[in-house]
């Protein structure tokens, strides 16, 4: 039997969350946006979450308010890093709240964000790349990660849990690994230049599961099944990890798509926080 999806419109249908961890957790916020419920014109419309890619900037921080307000902070409160497709990680404290949330202050050159402080909503943004949360559900910390076939390659996820473990004392059994809406395997051809650089990474014998050749050098990855792989790999419960179906690709009804809107989109946001 098919496990249902886990993500599910959170209340009023604003964001898509995990209600059940949610109820487990009643102290973490956690979801992820869609393209509906905001002000942008097409080819933005109509919740485009970034600052970079064309649309006014007016319509951006618009749309950004109403996400956090439903998020049920402010603004204020939003973090960002720059985005990079690498796999710097910064630790997010009082003095950066509000960095990168309404001008191009973003926290510079950082694809991971995690914090211990509550108040602090941590933002990335996206349109196929894989979005990555680790909560640490004893110690009540919580990250983000960008991992787009570079960031994956870099293994950003695993090194957040590692960082994890390093400065909290984090144990494998209290943390929890998700893996939101991004492109799916259906969606997502490559040529030999990122297999080359994923085989590395990716162990022989789980190949077949996650890299399938369609026609010589051209190949279709499942990136969101090699990132719950490398969350595994890193020593996480299997139960530990969970993993979206939701390709962004697939559904333009809910999701932006680098790649089906042939690179003039908008972005959806990851987001998390500790309430206060």
């Amino acid at each position: 039997m098919t496990e249902p999806e886990p993500f599910v419109p959170a209340t009023g249908g604003r964001f898509l969350t995990i209600p059940s961890l949610l109820q487990r957790q009643p102290w973490l916020v956690f979801g992820f946006s869609t393209r509906a419920g905001g002000v942008s014109p097409p080819p933005y419309n109509s919740l485009n979450c970034a600052l970079h890619v064309g649309d006014q900037w007016q319509h951006v921080l618009a749309n950004r308010r109403r996400l956090a307000e439903w998020a049920g902070f402010t603004l204020d409160d939003m973090v960002c890093g720059q985005q990079v497709h690498q796999d710097a990680i910064y630790e997010v404290k009082e003095d950066d709240r509000g960095r990168g949330s309404q001008q191009e202050d973003a926290l510079p050159a950082v694809d991971g964000l995690y914090t211990a402080q509550p108040g602090l909503l941590l933002t990335s943004f996206y349109a196929d790349c894989v979005p990555l949360y680790v909560i640490d559900m004893d110690r009540r910390v919580v990250g983000l990660a960008h991992a787009g076939w570079r960031g994956t390659v870099l293994k950003i996820g695993p090194k957040l849990v590692r960082r994890f473990q390093e400065q909290f004392n984090s144990r494998p059994e209290s943390l929890c690994a998700i893996i939101g809406p991004a492109i799916g395997a259906c969606c997502y051809e490559v040529d030999d230049v990122v297999i080359q650089a994923l085989k590395p990474v990716v162990p022989a014998r789980f190949y077949p599961a996650v890299i399938k050749e369609t026609a010589k050098g051209k190949y279709r990855i499942d990136l969101k099944g090699i990132n719950a792989l490398l969350f595994k790999l890193a020593g996480l419960p299997e139960q530990n990890i969970i993993q979206t179906r939701l390709c962004t690709a697939c559904r333009p009804d809910l999701f932006f798509s680098y790649r089906r809107d042939r690179k003039k989109t908008g972005r959806m946001a990851s987001f998390i926080a500790i309430k206060n």
